[in-house]
């Protein structure tokens, strides 16, 4: 399963949506995920690719992690595990 692949099911386990509900333009807010939803799929990704995600719940504004979108997610997952390499 690729990085794509495995975060849009995570992300749609949280959003109890079918990964074909997902779409990489798809906004956590357009799948109904709230901010509770979106710290336990952080969690779930950083368990998933064994990574820490500079992401402030209290201030996602002034994370380093953009969460605008699942692409942007998916992106930033992909940078982080480059850079663990």
């Amino acid at each position: 399963m690729s990085i794509d692949e495995k975060v849009i099911a995570i992300i749609a386990e949280q959003a109890v949506l079918e990964p074909s509900d997902v779409t990489a333009e798809s906004t956590l807010e357009d799948l109904g995920i709230d901010s509770l939803g979106l710290v336990e799929s952080i969690f779930s990704i950083e368990e998933e690719f064994d990574i820490s995600i500079p992401f402030n719940a209290n201030d996602p504004s002034a994370s380093d992690f953009d969460i605008s979108t699942v692409a942007s997610i998916i992106a930033g997952i992909k940078r982080l595990k480059a850079q663990q390499s």
